[in-house]
């Protein structure tokens, strides 16, 4: 059985050596590195849909220094 997600809840994650604060509440949920104030917030909802997915790629679309089109290879 699961527990109903009713209020929101923080905990502390490491990523490539920095930390974040991942806060989950009932509408989506928040990463941010630790110490700031901004960072990524996605609504359950858009994710479901795939929205937060198509933003995601337009976001990476139009990032400097990518070109439509181009791979990268290592």
């Amino acid at each position: 059985m699961t527990t109903k997600l009713n209020a929101p809840f923080k905990r502390e994650l490491e990523l490539n050596g920095e930390k974040y604060t991942l806060t989950v509440t009932p509408e989506g949920f928040r990463l941010v590195l630790k110490g700031k104030r901004k960072g990524v917030e996605i609504a359950w909802a858009s994710l479901v849909n795939g929205e937060a997915a198509l933003a995601h790629a337009l976001n990476a679309s139009i990032a400097p220094g990518h070109h439509a089109g181009s791979t990268t290879r290592h």
